[in-house]
């Protein structure tokens, strides 16, 4: 059989090839290459307006109450469809599905380079966020396959968190390097369709088929329950309680309920078993996606722009600057996952987020101040509690279902941390712009309600470790 067919293997299942031959062979190396690259990719598409946003808002006349979209399309679209497509990958194939978004992202990223309105730019984000949704979630699914055993998972899972963070890293860097935001478009893209070619050429097939069809009717619910979210969250800048913001929240918990509904009664193959709910292991995966997009992202998406808004600084000095933060969290994440076997996961979360909230109420009144460097000791802290958390969160996701729906717990849990990130986002900025202050005084009142819900996070995490014992 050439490597250009399709071979469909089923790796999950227990095999009695040793833990060091399974971790060394070329199928598991190339696996880990190909989905660390693709995810790096992905990461650095998502990242890429963090410095480039004032640029863009002028080239597309974006006014202030539509700047949250330009950031908040990617997280909407991977909110949207990372439990879908985590569900489509055990089933029909995550090859196939890892294979279909990289390429996909490699075009969307393109065409968004070429887009010349601010819906346009932010319809191309959605489908950039619904391609790296596809990469994502296949991407556990495979490592678990190519490592079934639990330490060649904790090392692919560990290097892949690092990557998670590499990625973040180095989106800013690129995309502030290049002449203009478009030719950044333009290269990411290329990068991705690359990944592309690579991983049709040389990735095996896994799956575990349940039989079917895709829950078509779920997608769909939870999609326009999560745009109803972001929208609501949006306009609340101009004030929460008008009516549209009301109708909208309103409609979220309608069509929460009705996703709840289809899953349990009338889904043969729901996108997501809500059984799962009622183990701790799994909900403390939830709860830790939704507080790390909610703070880390939500906060680090805005901060860039804040920053050269009122301190003056370039796009590509603010991403050397915010290479401290994202740079220590690609070198820590590397490394804890030493921390495995030692260090409880649910203690890892904890550090993590009260190392965020240290961090972040380090840098209050550096942007009042105009000065940079007070927040080099902030950036510090949030980048080592950063990698922490992207270390630990994906060995949880795949520990907390069962390995043969890997794709899914994958999903699940990165569903709730662009749900997170998308109200993050879209919170940070409704504060840092309607403060009478000024932007300087809306950043320390972000940071410090980051730093809150962080240290509310840590507490939950703990809270749900006692339900568990």
């Amino acid at each position: 059989m050439t490597r250009f067919n399709e071979r469909t293997v089923e790796r999950t299942s227990p095999t009695p090839v040793t833990e060091d031959a399974t971790a060394s062979t070329r199928n598991g190396r190339s696996t880990l290459a190909l989905t660390s690259a693709a995810t790096a990719v992905a990461l650095m598409t998502y990242t890429a307006p963090v410095v480039t946003l004032p640029d863009t808002v002028a080239a597309l006349h974006t006014p202030l109450s539509a700047q949250a979209w330009l950031l908040n399309g990617t997280p909407l679209g991977l909110a949207a469809l990372l439990l879908v497509a985590g569900s489509l990958a055990d089933d029909y194939g995550r090859r196939r599905v890892f294979v279909a978004g990289t390429l996909a992202l490699g075009l969307t990223t393109a065409l968004g380079g070429l887009t010349t309105s601010t819906w346009a730019f932010t319809l191309a984000r959605v489908a950039q966020g619904a391609a790296s949704a596809a990469i994502l979630a296949s991407s556990l699914g495979l490592l678990v396959a190519a490592f079934p055993s639990p330490r060649g998972r904790l090392h692919a899972t560990g290097v892949w968190g690092a990557f998670v963070s590499g990625g973040i890293a180095l989106g800013p860097l690129v995309a502030g390097a290049m002449p203009g935001w478009r030719v950044a478009y333009a290269v990411l893209g290329a990068a991705a369709l690359l990944v592309a070619g690579a991983s049709f050429r040389t990735l095996t097939e896994s799956r575990s088929p349940r039989g079917g069809r895709p829950d078509i009717a779920g997608a769909l619910t939870f999609g326009l329950a999560l745009v109803s979210l972001v929208a609501a969250l949006t306009l609340g800048r101009d004030g929460w309680l008008r009516a549209p913001v009301a109708l909208l929240l309103a409609a979220t918990l309608v069509l929460l309920g009705a996703f709840t509904l289809i899953e349990r009664r009338f889904s043969p193959t729901p996108m997501i078993d809500l059984a799962l709910f009622r183990t701790p292991r799994f909900l403390v995966s939830s709860l830790s996606g939704l507080v790390t997009g909610l703070t880390v992202i939500g906060l680090f998406s805005y901060l860039p722009a804040l920053l050269q808004q009122t301190v003056g600084m370039s796009a590509m000095d603010t991403a050397w600057l915010f290479l401290l933060w994202s740079g220590l969290s690609f070198a820590v994440a590397l490394q804890a996952k030493r921390l495995a076997g030692r260090v409880a996961t649910r203690w890892q979360l904890a550090a993590g987020f009260l190392l965020h909230a240290g961090g972040a109420l380090t840098m209050l009144g550096a942007l009042d101040a105009g000065s940079w460097p007070r927040l080099l000791p902030g950036l510090v802290l949030g980048g080592v509690g950063s990698g922490v958390l992207n270390a630990a969160l994906p060995l949880l996701a795949v520990e907390s279902v069962p390995a043969t729906r890997a794709a899914m717990g994958s999903g699940a849990q990165q569903t709730f941390r662009y749900i997170g990130s998308c109200a993050g986002v879209a919170l940070t900025i409704a504060i840092a712009t309607s403060s009478g202050g000024g932007l300087a005084h809306g950043a320390d009142m972000a940071m410090a309600i980051s730093a809150g819900l962080a240290a509310v996070g840590a507490a939950g995490v703990m809270a749900l470790r006692e339900r568990g014992h």
